[in-house]
């Protein structure tokens, strides 16, 4: 396999700084050295409706937070419809996905010591049971204006955080089918991306098979992960049955981080406070029943989660580090409206006021020194 070492670890040394190195054997058996790096201690930013302060950010800096990801949106009607819309300085998205927030966001939290990926996502509308992972077009025709509308949707962005100076660019999320489908078209992008942005690239892909179908991560930076790995069959877990639990999909990452002597990492890694949370943590709070919530709520799961996720894997040296999701400004306004509805509510994947959150706290404090 051909490696890019020289291209590509270079300026992430020069940007991150360059701590240690470690070596790796690839899967034919080639040493390849990966810098060690500064870890992400990250969250996932929700842009809301409403317009962000300083104290927003000034709570990241007291939880050892170093960096963040924004989410603006693009909008496709079905999961075979080629056209992608966007909403980027539209009225009736969210204050925070526009580019007016993105960008004082980010100018807030580079106040503050704390760096920015910008990772936009396909929102599929009558998804008709589907989602962005199984978007596919039905003919060459569709497909060429597909990536041709989310050529033109990334590359925005890829203008926006190269003015902002942002630290890095997410150029998909989970599009696992376009992957498959059409890695050739993805290179084309990245080529075209690269023109325009000047740091660190990557892709994020899901745990569930697409980053082991990914073959373009060579042209990137990092291998990114949405690692709502499974860790357990079992409710209320314990800490050790956890930390087992990553034994498997740890072996799996390091020996790919090899492969391609490219970093990994987590671009979204969570767990909701329910009791269940170790067994599929992927699932939406929503797709679960109203009567049911209460009864699963568990601040104690999700902070062994938390603990699971620290102790066993964030020192080790092929990952980059992790964004937890999720993260929402002015959260103690937001605590207040739903306290009456708090069955829905508190079992949202935030650790925000709950046993998570000093988790979070103390282990980012760790890895802060």
């Amino acid at each position: 396999m051909k490696q890019k070492l020289a291209v590509t670890l270079v300026p992430l040394a020069i940007v991150f700084g360059v701590f240690a190195i470690f070596s790796a054997d690839n899967s034919e058996g080639i040493s390849v050295n990966i810098p060690r790096i500064e870890k992400h201690r990250g969250v996932c930013w929700v842009g809301g409706p409403n317009q962000v302060f300083e104290k927003d950010i000034e709570v990241l800096v007291t939880k050892n937070v170093n960096w963040i990801s924004q989410t603006p949106f693009g909008w496709q009607r079905g999961h075979d419809n080629p056209e992608i819309g966007t909403n980027k300085n539209s009225d009736y998205t969210w204050w925070g996905e526009r580019d007016e927030g993105l960008k004082k966001t980010t100018e807030l939290a580079q106040a503050h010591g704390i760096k920015t990926i910008l990772k936009p996502h396909i929102w599929l509308r009558d998804d008709g049971g589907k989602w962005r992972g199984e978007i596919k077009m039905k003919s060459e025709e569709d497909w060429l204006k597909w990536f041709e509308d989310y050529t033109g949707f990334i590359l925005h962005y890829a203008k926006l955080a190269e003015e902002q100076k942002m630290e890095m660019l997410c150029i998909g999320t989970e599009l696992h089918q376009t992957c498959v489908e059409r890695a050739d078209d993805w290179r084309k992008l990245i080529a075209k991306v690269r023109k325009v942005y000047s740091g660190p690239l990557t892709y994020a892909a899901n745990f569930s098979d697409e980053y082991q179908d990914v073959t373009f991560w060579d042209d990137l930076d990092y291998i990114g992960v949405q690692a709502y790995f499974p860790l357990t069959n079992k409710e209320n877990p314990s800490v050790k049955s956890l930390r087992e639990g990553w034994q498997k999909p740890m072996k799996e990452l390091k020996k790919f981080s090899a492969r391609f002597g490219k970093p990994i990492l987590f671009t979204e890694v969570g767990y909701k406070s329910t009791k269940d949370s170790g067994i599929e943590p992927w699932t939406w709070p929503q797709n679960i029943e109203r009567d049911q919530r209460a009864a699963i709520y568990s601040e104690e799961t999700q902070a062994a989660c938390y603990e699971a996720l620290f102790a066993e894997v964030m020192d080790e040296p092929w990952l980059a580090g992790v964004h937890l999701w999720k993260w929402y400004p002015n959260y103690e306004k937001r605590l207040n409206s739903r306290r009456g509805n708090s069955p829905y509510y508190s079992i949202d994947f935030t650790p925000q006021a709950k046993a998570a959150e000093q988790v979070m706290t103390d282990w980012f404090a760790k890895f802060a020194k």
